[in-house]
């Protein structure tokens, strides 16, 4: 009896939870609310099992492989009539389709938001760098639920996701081992992750994460880049071992080749003395073979150098060759990365999966960088006078690109190879800013071989696009948020017809406060100065139908043309989140402490065992007095090791004990400078204790040496050591590396220890106090 009413009781109530469906005749009596489609009865030879159907990609679904180049402008790669050789790139366009009226949005994270998402960066709030971020709708970097990114989508239909490499969207607080992850790559409809998190990474000691945890590869000697090709590969690899059946989207996003630029000198070598003469002849050379492949008009004419660069001609020996070198190692980063993605390629065709794989490569997130003059190879160096840099750079020449150099290419040749256009990354009201090379290469779609596309796209249309080529369909809700329209156009009404007129026709960029508006071939444009009034801009106008470079300012003679796409700017800013213009004129980093997840509190106290932290997103020591305090206990004069360490070997602090010494090493670049304790650590319970004591030189000082105050360290209160600091010492790893509590990974703050040079005393905590 008692048994009976537990079946018919306890059971029943399990069993109305969970299943409805058809019952047999002696079924026990539930009332049915789930979509249950089996029997269920008193037992097993009564009931019919049924389960839940799983999701399933259409048939014949293709997979999908995106590769997003960082820091690439139209003239790098030779697909497109560039130098630097992508023989891989070369056959995909070959076989396959070039777009060449394709755009970024001018800059990284707004370019990486737009593409996940298929719709514009103010609208998934994404207006400026992760890292940028401002309380406003457009721009605090918290993308929305309601806009579901193509790995969420594809997930609804049945596809396995993986993000390897750059992601550089996630809200800068929320990247630490606490999360939240919901914006993560992994909360964004990736099955898996790994790469990094923020703009650009060390290539021999990069900073990764996989899925939601920080990794240590140390001590490492393989290039990032392959390193993301070896995951790839491993991800691919087991999703077609154990779900053959699925189709997968694999979301590929090299660090390469944005700065630093660093690769194994086999591939910088390719170009030893091939660029010697110059950045003018570069641009001249690209430009004609870039008409002799079609992916320019005919009749276009090259613009003039940009006013800020020098001729070749009037360089001296010594920045030749240093320019030179500086290239031959921008080059090989590209074809080395070509040669990786090539590995990823020629195993697909191993497994059989190439056919049935749709490749998009956009050659660039923006156009080249906008990098110094003279290029950079340290901090130090970029710190002299421009005069005295190049002599330091040619003193150090055999440094650049290797893992001693944080290198990127001098301002003449990131210019070239933006050819045929204007300016750099990070002018969205540019052509050289946001227009790249688009490769679409699809064997089983039939597409024409070694085809031409002139239409306009936009990074925006990637996401319509897949959804096109693989048959998905975006549901109405998605994780239970209501999705929001696609704002970008497929472009799979252009790939078999190459006279397919525009059916993208009006398009908005925004960066900085510089911005465009494309509408039916009109541009109109303004190049906004940091800092000056945005009443007193001055528009230009281009008929990028005949101008498609934008040489030609038409703007004085249809001044009601430049008013009407004023105001279609206008409509599609307030659509689109774009106010309040912001033009960084206070800088757009990390904001002093305010945005790191510790904001702006005063005290923050660190554990041994916690993970790494982004130097980005972790305490902040921007020109603000501080101290650091260890609290440590030692057995014996022989334990040692690092305590707290923040930077590299490029720029950092270190705090630790070596040979019974309390040290400090604070490296400004090339320059580390050391304190020592006048003593020796005491055995037992002591407090380490490092103090910087800033002082802001006078308002409108830019000497990097001015007097700035003292550091000094302290063993339990007594004072074993003090310096004078000068101003560049008051900024410490702001981007650079990681920081580390009782260890230094990655790349050394200093070359007297070998990492991570782990503490082997007891460390309790280490807190840091702002004054």
């Amino acid at each position: 009896m008692k048994r009976e009413k537990l079946i018919k009781g306890g059971l029943g109530i399990v069993a109305s939870s969970l299943f409805v469906g058809t019952y047999a005749q002696n079924a026990i009596n539930v009332t049915p609310n789930t979509g249950f489609k089996g029997k269920i009865g008193k037992t097993l030879a009564e009931s019919e099992q049924s389960w839940p159907e799983k999701k399933q990609a259409p048939a014949g679904a293709p997979n999908v492989l995106v590769w997003l180049i960082d820091d690439a402008g139209y003239g790098t790669s030779s697909a497109f009539g560039g130098l630097m050789q992508t023989p891989v790139l070369d056959s995909l366009a070959n076989n396959g389709l070039r777009f060449t009226n394709f755009h970024s949005t001018g800059v990284s994270s707004p370019t990486r938001a737009a593409l996940l998402t298929g719709r514009n960066h103010h609208s998934v709030h994404m207006g400026t760098l992760n890292y940028s971020s401002q309380g406003f709708p457009g721009y605090d970097a918290i993308m929305p639920g309601d806009k579901a990114t193509i790995a969420e989508v594809l997930h609804e239909n049945g596809y396995s996701n993986f993000a390897v490499g750059k992601y550089h969207v996630a809200p800068l607080d929320e990247i630490t081992a606490n999360g939240p992850f919901d914006r993560w790559a992994v909360g964004r409809g990736f099955d898996h992750f790994y790469g990094f998190q923020l703009g650009h990474t060390d290539q021999y000691h990069p900073n990764l994460y996989e899925d939601t945890k920080v990794i240590d590869i140390e001590p490492n000697s393989k290039h990032l880049t392959t390193l993301l090709a070896d995951k790839a590969i491993s991800y691919i690899a087991n999703q077609k071992s154990i779900q053959p059946e699925k189709p997968f989207f694999l979301y590929f996003a090299t660090g390469a080749i944005h700065s630093p630029h660093q690769v194994d000198k086999k591939w910088s070598d390719l170009y030893k003395g091939k660029l010697d003469k110059g950045w003018d002849w570069y641009r001249e050379e690209v430009f004609a073979r870039q008409k002799r492949l079609g992916v320019i008009p005919a009749d276009a004419v090259l613009p003039d150098r940009d006013p800020t660069v020098k001729s070749w001609d009037s360089l001296t020996p010594e920045q030749r060759k240093v320019y030179a070198r500086f290239m031959e190692v921008y080059a090989g980063f590209l074809t080395h990365a070509d040669y990786e993605f090539g590995r990823i390629i020629d195993y697909l065709k191993e497994i059989g999966q190439d056919k049935n794989t749709v490749i998009l490569v956009s050659i660039g997130d923006n156009g080249s960088s906008h990098s110094p003059r003279n290029g950079s190879l340290n901090p130090y160096i970029s710190s002299l006078d421009e005069d005295k840099q190049v002599a330091e750079l040619y003193k150090n020449i055999d440094k650049i690109g290797t893992e001693h150099s944080f290198e990127d290419a001098p301002s003449g040749w990131t210019q070239a190879t933006n050819t045929p256009f204007r300016l750099w990354k990070a002018d969205p009201n540019s052509e050289g800013g946001t227009h790249q090379p688009l490769i679409v290469y699809y064997p089983n779609g039939g597409l024409e071989k070694g085809g031409i596309r002139g239409q306009y796209g936009h990074v925006i249309d990637i996401a319509p696009t897949i959804y096109e080529l693989t048959g998905a369909k975006v549901p109405e809700v998605i994780k239970g948020y209501k999705q929001q329209p696609i704002e970008g156009t497929s472009l799979v009404y252009s790939l078999k017809d190459a006279d397919a007129p525009n059916r993208h026709t009006v398009q908005y960029y925004e960066l900085f406060g510089k911005r465009a508006i494309v509408k039916d071939g009109w541009k109109a444009s303004v190049f906004h100065q940091s800092g000056t009034d945005f009443s007193k801009d001055v528009w230009e106008l281009y008929d990028l139908k005949k101008d498609f470079n934008e040489r030609i300012d038409l703007a004085a003679k249809f001044p009601e043309k430049v008013k009407e796409l004023q105001a279609v700017f206008e409509a599609e800013a307030i659509k689109y989140n774009v106010y309040p213009l912001n033009d960084n004129a206070l800088g757009h980093g990390a904001g002093g402490r305010a945005r790191s997840p510790f904001g702006l509190n005063k005290k923050v106290v660190l554990y041994p065992g916690i993970d790494q932290l982004l130097t980005y997103s972790g305490p902040q020591f921007q020109n603000d007095p501080f101290s650091i305090t260890a609290d440590i206990e030692l057995k014996s004069a022989t334990e040692q090791g690092v305590l707290f360490a923040t930077g590299s070997e490029f720029d950092g602090l270190s705090l630790y004990i070596k040979d019974g010494k309390f040290q400090v090493a604070h490296n400004t670049g090339s320059i580390v400078r050391y304190l020592e304790s006048n003593v020796t650590v005491p055995a037992g319970k002591s407090k380490l204790r490092f103090e910087l004591n800033y002082k802001a030189p006078e308002k409108g000082t830019r000497n990097y040496n001015a007097p700035a105050g003292t550091e000094a360290i302290y063993i339990n209160d007594q004072k074993v050591g003090e310096r004078d600091i000068v101003a560049s010492e008051g900024r410490i790893a702001v981007y650079k590396d990681g920081i580390d509590v009782g260890s230094d990974r990655n790349s050394p703050v200093t070359d007297r220890y070998k990492v991570p040079f782990a503490f082997t005393g007891k460390l309790n905590n280490v807190t840091i106090e702002y004054k």
